[in-house]
């Protein structure tokens, strides 16, 4: 069977955890944390063959290569741009600007913070899986990334963003074939 025949097998790995993480902050462009760095260099499954993408951030190069992968660093992958509210913790935000946070949360077009609305986000990354060549790939990425590609594979609308939970290194599979992506278990 040629690999078009195959389809796309596409595997989404969470970064670890990172200060932004623990500190349930916007995140910019930290690196991963000591216990991030220990548990993504582990014992974990294996993320299987193929080449291997990640995100330009630092916390998903790191992660990367503690799973012994050689990824080349794709733009598309890039966590959402969280604008002036990078290095913000969730709380400075409510207690700062807690109409912008609830129209933020709600209406998936809002860009209140001057960064990337989740509509945009979406497109970003619906753009991206359709670049995909048939074969397995691994992607190394931030929840934001993989939140929107599941919205994206199950069709779901966009108010669904919230409704996914990515824990650090969590795997995402997806499955596709001429455009359609599914959710599938990973192996």
């Amino acid at each position: 069977m040629t690999a078009s025949a195959r389809g796309t097998r596409l595997l989404l790995v969470c970064h670890a955890s990172t200060p932004a993480t623990a500190r349930a902050a916007f995140p910019g462009d930290e690196p991963l944390d000591a216990r991030g760095l220990r548990r993504a260099a582990g014992p974990a499954p294996p993320v299987g063959p193929g080449p291997a993408v990640c995100a330009v951030e630092r916390r998903c190069v790191q992660t990367a290569r503690a799973l012994g992968l050689r990824p080349v660093p794709d733009r598309l992958l890039a966590d959402c741009d969280y604008g002036r509210w990078s290095g913000r913790t969730l709380a400075q935000v409510e207690a700062a600007e807690p109409e912008a946070l609830v129209a933020w949360l709600t209406d998936p077009a809002a860009a209140p913070h001057g960064g990337e609305s989740i509509t945009a986000l979406l497109a970003r990354v619906a753009g991206w899986l359709s670049l995909r060549a048939p074969g397995r790939i691994v992607a190394v990425t931030h929840p934001s990334v993989i939140r929107a590609a599941v919205v994206h594979a199950l069709g779901a609308p966009a108010q669904a963003f919230w409704r996914v939970d990515v824990a650090p290194l969590a795997r995402v599979a997806l499955t596709g074939r001429g455009g359609r992506w599914r959710l599938s278990c990973p192996e």
